[in-house]
């Protein structure tokens, strides 16, 4: 049986690595098989992209910053994310293609008919099953974001996170179906919760959630 694709989205600074690992503890404790995976990066050759993307001494055009993005996931598809899918577990992803659609359509206002084009190229058409989206005012988030100092996407504008944000909302929106969208604000626990009462209600995790 075929696994289950759940991705983790938002802005800087709303917690999403933290509630990866939560939910993929919370998963396990239920006997599912969890691999966890990032974006950029999840593989050596996407570690590498990772470090030239995220460098804030790197200046690169927009257009190169999509490419590279592209080719990191289109690594961890392949390598990673489908040979777990394959063998029937639960992959669970610190962002994914909407990031690519919020950052680089909204937020450099490149073409998003030419993005949906290229993320569809990049993961063979591959889709998440879930995801979950942390929504936060971009004034609660930033300061999380830039403690202990930003990278090159951290120290974009306010202006450019804004736009981010309302690509976010957009995806959301648009397909509310796959698209969960949590309130990131308060603890690490309480956000937790939220986010495991939208994933458990999800038809593509019932029978993982009903394991409780």
């Amino acid at each position: 049986m075929r696994g289950v694709f759940i991705t983790m989205e938002g802005g800087e600074g709303v917690g999403k690595s933290t509630q990866v690992r939560v939910l993929a503890d919370r998963l396990r404790c239920l006997g599912a098989t969890v691999l966890e995976a990032r974006e950029p990066g999840g593989t050596p050759v996407g570690d590498r992209i990772r470090g030239l993307l995220l460098d804030p001494t790197a200046h690169m055009s927009p257009a190169t910053e999509l490419l590279l993005y592209e080719a990191s996931r289109a690594e961890l598809v392949s390598a990673v994310i489908e040979p777990a899918l394959s063998r029937g577990e639960v992959v669970l992803c610190d962002r994914f293609y909407d990031s690519t659609t919020a950052y680089q359509a909204y937020g450099r206002g490149l073409d998003v008919d030419l993005i949906c084009a290229l993320n569809a190229t990049a993961t063979g058409a591959l889709r998440p099953d879930v995801t979950v989206y942390l929504a936060l005012p971009l004034e609660e988030a930033m300061p999380r974001a830039t403690h202990g100092g930003a990278d090159r996407i951290e120290a974009e504008s306010t202006a450019f996170h804004r736009k981010v944000i309302e690509g976010f909302e957009q995806i959301a929106a648009a397909e509310p179906d796959r698209v969960l969208r949590v309130g990131a604000h308060g603890t690490v626990a309480e956000v937790a919760e939220r986010v495991w009462a939208a994933v458990a209600a999800h038809p593509a995790l019932a029978a993982i959630a009903g394991r409780r």
